[in-house]
């Protein structure tokens, strides 16, 4: 192990457990307001800077003071590590390059480094996508044979030293070069038939170079984070693999590798890895990921070697039962050289501390892990492992009651949810007539013109907005007074799409502070938190529910609000709901009973929500549905069966309602080649997909696999704050006509506009309002 400044007491053991990575926004979001401040021009480069050293202090005198064997660094960041990883070795996209000068201070490296994550008015931004199965988003790396690499370590250098200075030794993470390259994409114009992975030998020795300088410095040892290598990869990439590794670990000037994977299972792969020479392997063993301890063992382990064991979910909240962990280390015992403790991934993908919620039942307290929860629960095991399961048994009696309790706990179990989820038939999975007899009917009753504009749900959250719901969350404003300034912005709303002219409107969604929380806010079953903040992208965070027990609905969320909105105007209004399976997706969800079961309860209760929208008149009904794509298994084998429960979940909540009933869903930021028949299985009228950032290739796919219902292709990217022109948007929709039947077109933007200001939103709609019509007047 290396040394920290922590020294060994009776109580709080200093080896055997560390993390591969830990929160970054701060206890208050203050990464968030830095980062804002920033880009709003109310503060400087130095600034930014010194807002971002100071957490880094924090957090590491949080993990220093927690007793691990070893503090990770490098795992911190601006926007995005996978960015951070494509800036340090120079892949900077030419319009990036061009649009930002590199002036060699850190002004202008800041200055590209927020041009290449958000884009510019000349430079639009790199495409963004979930990361793995996560609600986390990267930033995709563009790549062609010319891309100009070069090794600029200053970032995992300083942050090193930063630490060193200290008198703390860290192990620096960085992202592996074979999934740096298998994440990235051929940038525009590459040669037919290129792959970022041809790229290999090229990066190679950066990282090479790199490993020196760390060692020179002190590094003792380097994580190199291989997560790509848990999904499915053929023979040759395996190969490239140890071929990699090979020469990475016979570097002479190198600290020791620890190669991280997580997420899944390593399956193929686990062999590969084992016949190379990395000093140790970090290794994931919760969920699907838990076979990995057999294959492990009937590989003959790792001896003489360091195994980083993943035992506690880095993903979920719940408290680990923990003598059950115990059970499962115990086994690797004798078959490693050295065995630690760890998360099964960064706890960048939970929130910070259960202790910062006010107001939670001890009992539910109990039942939850955060961030620094999770780093007692690593040292119970790794005193447990060192000292004997008597030295913490009290703390492992306390672990399997609290587990015990929430099993038989009324407030978990329902028995009239799970009765009515029991009893559905296949029948309710079905609308009563296919899409073509369908569309008819709906084209009667909606009136709408060829390329149908409109937007995806949510309009800009203004300070305003958001100060009036805490003071009503606080009880500083009454509910009337509440509910008749939403109202009043919903007449807003509406006066402002009629104004711009476009043709399904939404009521905005003042009222809502977040699409998934808002919903479990209202579902019994769920658990809201004040301060669960878990970063998504860049400075946006979100406060993840919990679905604490068995779902249902006790009365309408959405209707008053659509009705109202309805009430203002003869063109129709969408009713906005959010689909079971992002319900799930962007929840921590039960870890006592299938996934499948839960999402039918949420289905059932969005049921009741979709046929009271079309009982109250609204004549289109969207529900979201963009963490289908993300929340698919990341290993074939796994996909049907998913995919399956999925599309019955989806079809559950939507087809309760009458042919006349138009419902669209929506999608954004994935790869959703992988989903393509279960999209048409959907059977949504009309589906809403994030195109704008990736040139219109879902829509090429989709053409490509006979879609047979309508798309509205994204063709103006609201993640960027540029205003997209008319000349841009009538050539996106052109190419949407090119491939696509015109008449089963819709335009609109690629998500919601929450997070957009009124300027450049009335601008960019402005925009699009006028490129269909160009584009419909020339037939």
């Amino acid at each position: 192990m290396t040394a920290t400044s922590t020294t060994p007491t009776p109580d709080r053991p200093v080896s055997g457990f560390t993390v591969h990575g830990y929160p970054r926004q701060g206890p208050n979001r203050e990464l968030k307001s830095a980062l804002e401040a920033y880009w709003a021009g109310r503060s400087g480069t130095e600034e930014l800077l010194q807002a971002a050293a100071a957490l880094r202090r924090q957090r590491l005198a949080e993990l220093t003071e927690a007793g691990p064997g070893e503090i990770p660094t490098n795992d911190f960041s601006l926007y995005d590590h996978v960015l951070d990883t494509a800036v340090m070795l120079g892949a900077v996209p030419a319009r990036h390059r061009a649009a930002v000068p590199d002036t060699g201070t850190a002004q202008g490296g800041l200055a590209r480094y927020f041009a290449m994550a958000r884009g510019t008015a000349e430079a639009a931004p790199l495409e963004m996508t979930k990361w793995f199965d996560t609600n986390y988003h990267y930033l995709v790396p563009e790549l062609d044979p010319a891309t100009p690499f070069r090794l600029d370590a200053a970032k995992p250098l300083g942050e090193f030293r930063e630490a060193l200075a200290t008198g703390v030794t860290t192990r620096p993470v960085l992202l592996g070069p074979v999934s740096f390259l298998l994440l990235s994409k051929p940038a525009a114009g590459s040669p037919t038939g290129f792959t970022p992975l041809d790229l290999l030998d090229r990066i190679t020795p950066l990282y090479t170079d790199l490993l020196r300088q760390l060692h020179a410095a002190g590094a003792s040892w380097v994580q190199l984070d291989e997560p790509c290598l848990v999904t499915d990869r053929p023979e040759p990439v395996l190969r490239t693999v140890a071929a990699t590794y090979d020469t990475l670990t016979g570097a002479t000037e190198r600290p020791r590798i620890l190669l991280a994977s997580y997420f899944d299972r390593l399956g193929e792969a686990l062999p590969v890895l084992l016949g190379t020479a990395v000093d140790g392997l970090a290794v994931d063993l919760t969920g699907p990921a838990e076979a990995n301890l057999d294959d492990l063992l009937a590989a003959g382990g790792m001896p003489g070697r360091r195994l980083v064991a993943g035992v506690i979910s880095g993903r979920n909240v719940w408290a680990a039962d923990l003598p059950a962990v115990l059970d499962r280390l115990e086994r690797l015992r004798g078959a490693v050289g050295t065995l630690d403790v760890a998360p099964s991934c960064s706890l960048l993908h939970v929130p910070l501390d259960v202790a910062a919620e006010p107001g939670l039942d001890p009992r539910t307290a109990r039942w939850l892990s955060f961030a620094r929860q999770k780093l007692d629960e690593l040292s119970v095991l790794a005193t447990a492992l060192t000292r004997g399961r008597e030295s913490v048994a009290e703390a492992l009696e306390a672990s399997a009651r609290h587990r015990a309790s929430h099993r038989v706990s009324p407030t978990v179990h329902r028995p009239a949810v799970r009765d009515r989820a029991a009893a559905v038939t296949d029948a309710q999975l079905h609308r009563n007539h296919p899409y073509p007899r369908r569309s008819l009917l709906q084209r009667e009753q909606l009136h709408l013109p060829e390329l149908p504009t409109t937007t995806i749900g949510s309009f800009p959250q203004t300070p305003e907005i958001r100060g009036l719901r805490a003071k009503a969350r606080s009880g500083r404003l009454p509910a009337a007074e509440y509910e008749q300034a939403m109202r009043e912005e919903i007449t807003s709303v509406i006066a402002e799409q009629e104004e711009l002219g476009l043709d399904v409107l939404v009521h905005g969604e003042p009222e809502r502070n977040d699409m998934v929380q808002y919903f479990a806010e209202q579902l019994d079953g769920f658990l809201t938190t004040r301060n669960g903040w878990v970063q998504s992208y860049g400075s946006r965070y979100v406060r993840p529910p919990i679905i604490l027990g068995d779902v249902a609905r006790p009365e309408p969320m959405t209707v008053a609000w659509t009705r109202y909105a309805q009430s203002l105007t003869d063109k129709p209004v969408k009713g906005m709901l959010t689909g079971p399976v992002t319900m799930l997706a962007w929840s921590f969800v039960r870890d006592d009973q299938p996934l499948a079961e839960t999402a039918r309860q949420v289905a059932l209760a969005l049921r009741d929500e979709v046929t009271d929208l079309q009982d109250a008149g609204i004549r289109i009904i969207q529900v979201d549905e963009p963490a289908l794509r993300e929340t698919l298994p990341l290993r074939r084998d796994g996909h049907a069966d998913y995919l399956r429960w999925a599309v019955d979940a989806f079809r559950l909540a939507t087809s309760g309602v009458q042919d006349a009933t138009q419902i669209h869903t929506h999608m954004c930021y994935a790869d959703f080649g992988d989903v393509l028949d279960a999209i048409a299985d959907l059977d949504a009228d009309v589906i809403s997909l994030e195109a704008a950032r990736s040139d219109m290739a879902v829509l090429a796919e989709l053409t490509a696999a006979g879609y047979p219902n309508e798309i509205g292709p994204g063709v103006w990217d609201i993640h960027s704050p540029r205003v997209p022109g008319v000349e841009e948007l009538t050539a996106q929709l052109t190419a949407a006509v090119a491939a696509f039947p015109r008449e089963r077109l819709w335009a609109n933007p690629d998500c919601g506009l929450k997070t957009r200001g009124y300027p450049e939103v009335r601008a960019s709609l402005a925009n699009l309002v006028e490129a269909a019509r160009l584009v419909r007047s020339r037939g």
